[in-house]
């Protein structure tokens, strides 16, 4: 084939692309090509058939295999917008295809070179010559454009599911792109009686039936980012772990003024999350008192609470949730509520660590030792 049958073919499955775009569909689409003819095409189909199988390269290689009455495609070139992960390209394999061309790379699940290579793998015995892309660019906007909808779809859904009040500011979710060791799914609640309406952002990791958990309340200077080598420690050794923003902070909603945040409503806010979450056992980690009134009205969920002294959060990361001054009245009255220091409101266990919260290593000794230290 040459570079010119090449790219005719290749807007023939971008054709099928199209129309797996049309169908709602992940936009990928392929043909197969038997001596300069069209044996058969396929598109993207899982979502219609509820068949996890149904890719494109898949539906093109069962459409060929009817057609030529025979499950091995010798003398074949398979065409597809986007490189074959490795489902397909085993697939391909098994029916002797000789030559599969595709435009787009795929960084993420790529069989064809990117994350893996099945076709040149010396062990198996078939070998299969790839050529990859062509009509690269057209081939990855089509996707680019489909992920980059669908990403504003699901932001609108968002949006209308938790509306922003007229009193408070909303970061942008581009503000925390990038953000390095914080692969963590958000999870957002505005339904909380005390909040009002307003959206609340918290972390939940490791299993809901971990016979512990651990309520991480970021310092007046950060948000739940500053916990995440701690938070990685804990989730990793089987704990359940909640990291939420308090209102006023990181990915949560931010009344326009400082007067609307007091300690008492935010520990209100905070007891009716542990409620709707269930969570017991609870140790609370803080990095200043006060808190402990949480333990005091939360029916006997809490069995301790880890004191932790850190250095003050800083860098790009945590200005990222306060674009403006705007968005820093929670920051400016949490200033104001002091250490929470005097006389103790519950009998909890209670650990004093210090903890550089930035470094892997000291949150990992910090998570090690108060495990053991609030074993159950």
């Amino acid at each position: 084939m040459s570079e010119l049958d090449d790219a005719h073919w290749m807007r023939e499955a971008l054709a099928q692309a199209q129309a797996a775009l049309q169908a709602g569909e992940v936009p990928v689409g392929a043909v197969l090509v038997r001596g300069g003819r069209e044996i058969a095409s396929g598109r993207n189909a899982p979502i219609a058939g509820h068949d996890p199988t149904a890719h494109a390269e898949m539906q093109a290689l069962r459409a060929a295999a009817r057609q030529l009455g025979n499950y091995r495609l010798d003398g074949c070139t398979l065409y597809v917008t986007l490189e074959p992960c490795a489902m397909c390209s085993g697939a391909m394999l098994h029916a002797r295809v000789p030559r599969v061309v595709y435009g787009a790379a795929d960084p993420k699940t790529g069989a064809a070179g990117s994350v893996v290579n099945l076709f040149a793998e010396p062990l198996l015995n078939h070998q299969t010559q790839v050529a990859g892309g062509v009509l690269a660019e057209e081939c990855g906007a089509l996707l680019s454009d489909f992920f980059r909808a669908r990403r504003r779809s699901q932001r609108a859904q968002q949006l209308a599911a938790h509306p922003l009040r007229q009193d408070a500011l909303r970061t942008p979710d581009h503000a925390f792109a990038n953000l390095p060791d914080y692969p963590w799914a958000p999870h957002y609640v505005s339904d909380l009686p005390a909040l009002a309406g307003l959206r609340l952002h918290y972390l939940d990791e490791g299993p809901r039936d971990a016979t512990r958990s651990w309520l991480l309340l970021h310092g007046c200077a950060g948000w739940s980012y500053e916990y995440r080598h701690l938070l990685s420690a804990l989730a990793g050794a089987g704990e359940r772990v909640l990291a939420p923003d308090l209102i006023g902070f990181g990915k949560s909603d931010k009344p326009k003024k400082a007067a609307t945040h007091n300690p008492a409503w935010h520990r209100q806010v905070l007891l009716e999350l542990v409620d709707r979450l269930d969570l017991r056992q609870v140790v609370l980690v803080a990095q200043a008192g006060g808190w402990e009134a949480l333990a005091l009205n939360a029916a006997g969920r809490f069995v301790g609470e880890l004191l932790l002294h850190a250095p003050e959060a800083h860098g790009p990361a945590f200005d990222a949730p306060f674009p403006d001054a705007g968005h820093r009245a929670g920051p400016r009255a949490c200033a104001h509520w002091g250490e929470g220091a005097g006389t103790r409101l519950t009998p909890l266990r209670a650990l004093t660590e210090r903890c550089v919260l930035d470094d892997a290593q000291s949150a990992r000794t910090v998570a090690e030792r108060a495990m053991e230290y609030f074993s159950l």
